[in-house]
């Protein structure tokens, strides 16, 4: 059975953009004026921008660790060589 990348679906922005538009059209059906539909697609498309964000820098920041203890292993390779 394959795993969900769930870091990689809850930063995706067509995703975002899919709940955006539910929300939208749900918040028409139940007769919601313009302007608070307004206020929730933008409030929804802002958190989806700071949690995108905030995923990215953890898998940048993941990487750069990862690398920095692969040079760390080398160079306590190196001096144990000695």
């Amino acid at each position: 059975m394959n795993k969900i990348d769930w870091k990689r679906k809850l930063s995706s922005r067509k995703l975002w953009a899919a709940a955006a538009g539910i929300i939208t059209g749900l918040a028409m059906v139940f007769g919601l004026d313009e302007s608070t539909m307004s206020n929730v697609a933008g409030a929804v498309v802002s958190v989806a921008s700071v949690i995108a964000y905030i995923i990215t820098e953890g898998k940048v920041d993941e990487t750069a660790a990862k690398k920095a203890a692969e040079d760390l292993k080398r160079a306590a390779g190196a001096v144990r060589d000695e």
